[in-house]
């Protein structure tokens, strides 16, 4: 069977179950979409791998890597190769010097894992075919890049755009202190976003400034070689 290459493009609440994140997989150089159901934790793992976050002490994943790598074994790959009765299955292909091997894997897990990695995600025709959803495209532009992680919708996100940056920066100390990392990020993004806005506004006052300066209209000086004549009647 063929396999499909994925690319995770989105992390969010999920709609469906209270409690629970939706990561967003993308068929590359195609329009499918492929949602899938995932626990806080393993959203938390995944978007501190995506985000390039660095905890103060290492998450599972992060020490599953750690093991890994210590022992010489590459993730090559994870295929996401089977679906019964909504559930999806999934493997890690490991690469030692001697020996390839399968491990059976809980798709969240082995999502965290590629991410760390870097390695790549696969999926069958036929799972994308049953479960996924067929984005159109009528413009004809190109897919576009990794969506940013929404890791906070609704009123969360209103909370803090009504705080100061001094709050921001104090809520993000305290979130990052309890190991809260999706929160972390929306609030990071928040400043970043603040940030930015003050820079370009910073920007346009300067361009509005010199254009005054250009548009202003200078004041003659007599010029000493030219003197006037004056005739008295």
């Amino acid at each position: 069977m063929k396999k499909i290459e994925l690319e995770i493009v989105a992390l969010s609440h999920s709609i469906t179950q209270t409690h629970s994140y939706a990561v967003v997989l993308g068929e590359v150089n195609g329009l499918r979409r492929l949602p899938i159901v995932i626990g806080g934790f393993e959203a938390q793992a995944i978007a501190v791998a995506l985000e390039k976050m660095h905890p103060s002490r290492p998450l599972t994943h992060d020490l599953m890597k750690n093991f890994m790598n210590a022992f010489n074994i590459d993730l090559q790959e994870i295929v996401i190769c089977d679906l019964q009765e909504g559930i999806f299955y999934s493997k890690l292909v490991c690469v030692s010097e001697n020996d390839t091997v399968e491990i059976d894997s809980r798709t969240s897990d082995a999502l965290a894992l590629a991410v760390r990695f870097g390695c790549p995600i696969y999926t069958y025709d036929n799972i994308l075919e049953s479960a996924g959803i067929l984005m159109e495209d009528p413009s004809g532009k190109k897919k576009q890049p990794r969506e940013a992680v929404a890791a906070e919708s609704g009123g969360g996100t209103d909370d803090l755009k009504a705080m100061s940056m001094e709050e921001l920066n104090t809520l993000l100390n305290e979130v990052l202190e309890q190991e809260d990392y999706i929160r972390a990020i929306a609030i990071r993004d928040e400043i970043n976003s603040r940030q930015k806005k003050s820079l370009i506004g910073g920007l346009h006052k300067i361009s509005r400034i010199q254009a005054k300066t250009r548009a202003k209209p200078r004041t003659s000086s007599p010029n000493p070689c030219n003197p006037t004549i004056r005739v008295n009647p």
